[in-house]
């Protein structure tokens, strides 16, 4: 039966008939069958062009069939710029974390987060250490890129100098990561899905934390396991350091301050920015014939020189000559240019998410799904799955933490299940499955700051995996289900059974 009624406010008043199940296949289906092939022909590379193409192409089909259902040109265009500018804070963010990759390779704080790791950490427990700490940090300040662009950066470097597994290592990280994002009240994630699901920031921490407590605890085991006993001799590599580069505690004053900035809840880009520049003056003021060394303009006075040297770091990263292969693979790096593939990605990624939405494809393909589920369980498999194709699909994590909200909100309360439930069930799914997803901003965001691919970590990343799994299983088991005094309300006082 058609629609008729304004199209987003967009021209005038229009017949928009609803899309057919094969509507709603055929871009999405086209979208795992291109990137599938992507892969296979390029590999790793998939990244650097291919999946672009891929995904500007599947939103063009999309687009086509909106328009076959009545959508006018002006509205899918108007689509596509709104889901280009809600991932403008995303972009902006990958580009500082770009600038303060450059800087803190050229102030130093990058090798001394190394140096001072090997002093202290065990390869035995590395990978377990490498998830609490990162656990701890971002529950503290509620920001899973923050800690991911700052330590992160510093432990992957530990983990390269001790001949760890990089991908291992970046699983841990982003394990620890996503635990403290999703536990934090300072978290914009656990703001999301508060608000869309109607419930309580504390009530779903509190809740949240049935899940993701056990989920951290089986993560930091499975990380022990896979440490490598015996001791490291640091001796070696320490000295090494010492004799190329200049260490000291100074250098840690970016970092500092980027934690400090987090935790007064500055935006993400500001903190991180700042951080940045901060990198920037203290390698001018630590090590100031390094930063004019790297400028390689002689003729040019030292003021400038140094000016030069700072910005270039800034804009198009730091290439370390110490003569040293294993420190200059680790420092030649960062600047907002190094990023751009990146962003490339996600703009072509949201440009598809934005047409999929608009033209309701996803809702057609998970309404059917919701009218069919019976169980408690049912419902809340559901939900997960939903959360996890939208990550797929719409490439944002935000959609997919708003999307269940609309969707769900009249089932759950039907069934007189809080509100806290849905919201508990959201953070356990579509937060902590974004980074899986190569092409979503957060799997590319993980990706190009620690620098290896998603497809090679996503299998260490065990608490994002486990975490979703076992909120079903508590369903299937009946535990933590919490309902309403009153069938039907959507608010008031609840207790689990």
């Amino acid at each position: 039966m058609a629609q008729i009624g304004r199209e987003d406010g967009f021209g005038p008043e229009t017949i928009c008939h609803p899309p057919s199940l094969v509507d709603a296949l055929v871009p999405c289906l086209t979208l795992v069958v291109l990137l599938s092939l992507s892969f296979v022909l390029f590999g790793n590379d998939a990244s650097s062009g291919p999946n672009q193409i891929a995904l500007l192409f599947c939103g063009i089909v999309a687009a086509g069939v909106a328009y076959k259902n009545g959508f006018k040109w002006d509205g899918i265009r108007q689509a596509v710029v709104g889901g280009i500018a809600a991932g403008l804070p995303a972009i902006l963010i990958l580009l500082a974390v770009g600038a303060l990759i450059g800087s803190w390779a050229m102030s130093g704080t990058i090798i001394s987060m190394i140096y001072y790791g090997l002093k202290l950490l065990s390869p035995t427990y590395f990978y377990a250490t490498t998830c609490l700490v990162c656990a701890v940090v971002a529950l503290s300040i509620g920001s899973s890129w923050t800690v991911a662009g700052t330590l992160g950066i510093g432990l992957m470097g530990v983990a390269a100098n001790m001949g760890l597994s990089p991908a291992v290592t970046a699983g841990a990280i982003i394990s620890g990561a996503y635990f403290g994002d999703k536990a934090s009240p300072l978290s914009d994630t656990v703001n999301l899905a508060t608000a869309t699901a109607g419930s309580d920031i504390y009530s779903h921490i509190r809740e949240s934390l049935w899940t993701s407590v056990p989920s951290l605890l089986v993560s930091s085991v499975l990380f022990a396991l896979l440490g490598q006993a015996g001791e490291f001799d640091a001796t070696r590599a320490l000295a090494m350091i010492d004799s190329k580069v200049s260490v000291s505690l100074w250098s840690f004053l970016p970092l500092v301050l980027v934690f400090l900035l987090s935790i007064a809840r500055l935006p993400p880009f500001v903190t991180i920015f700042a951080g940045a520049i901060a990198g920037a003056v203290v390698a001018v003021l630590h090590d100031p014939g390094n930063v004019v060394a790297f400028a390689a303009t002689p003729d040019l006075p030292v003021g400038l020189a140094l000016l030069k040297g700072a910005w270039s770091a800034l804009a198009n990263g730091f290439v370390s000559a110490t003569g040293e292969k294993s420190i200059d693979l680790v420092l030649s790096r960062g600047g907002m240019s190094s990023m751009m593939n990146t962003v490339w990605l996600i703009i072509t990624a949201l440009a598809f998410g934005a047409v999929v939405e608009h033209a309701g494809l996803l809702k057609r393909l998970i309404d059917p799904l919701v009218a069919r589920t019976r169980s408690v369980a049912g419902l809340i498999a559901t939900v997960v799955g939903t959360s996890v194709v939208s990550n797929v699909i719409t490439s944002d994590q935000y959609i997919s933490i708003a999307l269940p909200g609309k969707i769900f909100g009249a089932s759950f309360a039907g069934r007189g299940l809080a509100p806290v439930m849905l919201s508990r069930v959201v953070g356990d799914s579509a937060t902590v499955t974004s980074p899986l997803i190569p092409w979503n901003s957060c799997g590319a965001y993980m990706a190009a700051t620690l620098g290896i691919s998603t497809a090679a970590y996503a299998g260490f990343c065990f608490f994002n995996i486990i975490n979703p799994l076992l909120s079903i299983a508590f369903a299937l088991l009946g535990w933590r289900i919490v309902r309403t005094t009153m069938p039907d309300a959507r608010g008031g006082s609840a207790a689990p059974v």
